[in-house]
């Protein structure tokens, strides 16, 4: 029986993702930092389903995802889908030390977490480390400064974790998984935003991504083509367009 960890599992894809295996009879296991949203969660599939309240930004955070680790029994796939970011035009130092906190050191203790599992097992079977990043990493967005760095960050880090897996001997894919607008507790708005997607159309399409070891995918291929359109603004022309992600 396979078995997974998803960070970030209270709402939105990280939620939708962990019921839909564990409804396919994987062991799930799930974390945030809402236990009450986590037992919900849990309640729905008793049997193949484990929580651990964890927040990323806690000292103890890597303490207590190898407890889970342990309390499944294992795990053949991370998807790190905690995440959080703001339109901050105005650089509010308290909100852009909560991305950061969130979206670059907890990520990084996590997904560290999840590779020295992995090379400490790498005799075993094969790993997997997948997160959820964003296209916004492909250009700085000026009233998300900090959110859109943060994501670039996600995906060198990715980068080279694959590059040091190949230089270590250690058998463990990496997938980042970069979605465009979808509908979650994130956006905060009720505004319609371009090409917005589904958490139902968006889910399934990340499952695939992780599931076949993809390297880097962009969830969908309309977004594939906008981020590759994206990257060949001049930086001239970038700074005077009115972006808002």
């Amino acid at each position: 029986m396979k078995k997974i960890i998803i960070v970030g599992a209270s709402s939105g894809i990280g939620m939708r993702i962990a019921t839909d295996f564990a409804r396919l009879g994987w062991r799930v296991g799930i974390a945030a930092r809402r236990g009450d949203r986590l037992k919900e969660i849990q309640d729905l599939y008793s049997e193949n389903i484990v929580t651990k309240v964890i927040d990323v930004t806690a000292d103890d955070a890597v303490e207590s995802f190898n407890n889970l680790i342990e309390t499944l029994g294992g795990m053949d796939y991370l998807l790190y889908a905690a995440g959080c970011g703001w339109q901050n035009p105005e650089l509010d130092p308290a909100l852009d030390r909560r991305t950061l906190m969130t979206n670059v050191v907890g990520f990084t203790r996590i997904v560290n977490a999840a590779y020295a599992y992995y090379k400490a097992t790498a005799n075993d079977s094969r790993g997997h480390i997948a997160a959820i990043t964003s296209v916004a990493g492909t250009k700085g967005i000026g009233v998300s400064a900090t959110y859109s760095a943060s994501k670039r960050y996600q995906w060198t880090y990715l980068q080279a974790l694959d590059q040091l897996a190949h230089i270590q001997g250690v058998d463990v894919a990496i997938t980042d998984i970069r979605p465009g607008f979808v509908d979650t507790p994130m956006l905060k708005s009720s505004k319609t935003y371009p090409l917005e997607m589904s958490i139902a159309y968006a889910a399934p399409r990340i499952e695939c991504a992780m599931l076949r070891e993809r390297r880097v995918a962009v969830v969908d291929a309309r977004w594939a083509v906008v981020s590759a359109l994206w990257k060949l603004i001049p930086d001239a022309l970038w700074r005077r367009l009115a972006v808002s992600l």
